[in-house]
């Protein structure tokens, strides 16, 4: 079965927001100052979204992620990774368990690898896997403003990360999110411009992806298909504490995750990099002549000017300064 890659004519996420600017003429801060000071408005619809129902539903999920899905409780849950029997990352996702359903996020660019795994593995179980990409919209209310922008819907929503809740906007239903930066709400797709327009008459300012990802990069989280791939395994991308739990039973890829926790050392670790100037993602970064990783993303911070995030070997500590093209790039602990 193939994923659909290419959505049928809807608005563009640019356009929408682009149509509500126009519609809600208040004073606006600029899009950085946003996201920092007050609370940023960005369409991430097409990130990829699919749902578990099903009274085996968890019990599946339980032994094809890295995360405890059976701990979850309606209103709660994690994040996870996704790997190959040798514990390599296939992607990552956050799981929302909303009672009726488990609720699954990911990278649009792992969604096709993600669906294959998980609609093959479920066979045998009392579990039904649906497609809700194009008919779910997702807008992210970044900054310390969100949850006021949200309003009172959220009010009840619990600060920890992936808390969730059904909530009603001026008459439109839809799932809010606690996330690290902010408040997810997640809607039908038809009504994604009238959401963001809501959001936009309570204060929220329509910003463009690049700002968002400046405080991603900053934070220190790495994203799937731009810092990590299917070479990737968790504890070099500084995962575990997020995403892995050693204490449920057994999935797909544990014993490779759990050997290198318990008795290894990774040979890459997650790393800042401070670069002396922009430079393109996917750079060769060497240390006295040799390759040691290439640059993921790069972002230019109002803090801290151009930085970026990559796997490096670990004789790259931090302090090191690497050649990257013709800029320098010195290694720095996370987050920023």
């Amino acid at each position: 079965m193939k994923w659909r890659s290419r959505p049928p004519a809807r608005p563009a996420p640019l356009a929408i927001l682009d149509r509500v600017e126009a519609a809600a003429p208040h004073d606006r801060l600029d899009a950085s100052r946003a996201v920092r000071e007050g609370c940023g408005l960005a369409d991430r619809s097409e990130r990829g979204k699919l749902a578990f129902t099903g009274a085996g539903a968890k019990t599946f999920l339980q032994g094809q992620v890295t995360n405890d899905v059976e701990a979850l409780t309606p209103g709660t849950g994690c994040y996870a990774a996704l790997l190959s029997p040798k514990g390599k990352m296939l992607g990552d996702l956050r799981i929302l368990d909303t009672g009726a359903e488990l609720l699954l996020d990911v990278e649009r660019s792992a969604l096709q690898a993600i669906f294959n795994v998980l609609h093959r593995a479920r066979v045998g179980f009392d579990a039904e896997l649906h497609k809700r990409t194009l008919q779910s919209g997702l807008l992210s209310l970044i900054g310390p403003d969100a949850r006021r922008v949200a309003g009172p819907e959220t009010e009840a929503l619990p600060p920890e990360e992936h808390a969730n809740a059904a909530a009603e906007l001026d008459g439109i239903p839809a799932r809010v999110v606690a996330t690290d930066v902010g408040v997810d709400l997640i809607c039908d797709a038809e009504q994604t411009a009238a959401l963001a327009a809501v959001l936009t008459g309570r204060g929220a300012h329509p910003v463009p992806e690049a700002d968002a990802e400046v405080l991603r990069v900053e934070r220190g989280r790495p994203r799937y298909g731009v810092d990590l791939d299917d070479t990737t395994i968790p504890q070099e991308a500084a995962l575990n504490e997020r995403a892995v739990s050693f204490t449920k039973g057994c999935y797909v890829g544990q014993e490779t995750v759990a050997r290198l926790f318990y008795k290894g050392k990774p040979n890459r670790h997650l790393r800042g990099l401070r670069l002396s100037a922009p430079v393109d993602p996917g750079t060769e970064l060497t240390l006295d002549g040799k390759v040691v990783g290439r640059l993921g993303s790069v972002v230019v911070s109002p803090a801290h000017g151009p930085i970026g995030l990559a796997l490096v070997r670990r004789e790259a500590e931090p302090g090191a300064t690497l050649a990257a093209g013709e800029a320098t790039a010195v290694v720095a602990e996370l987050p920023f």
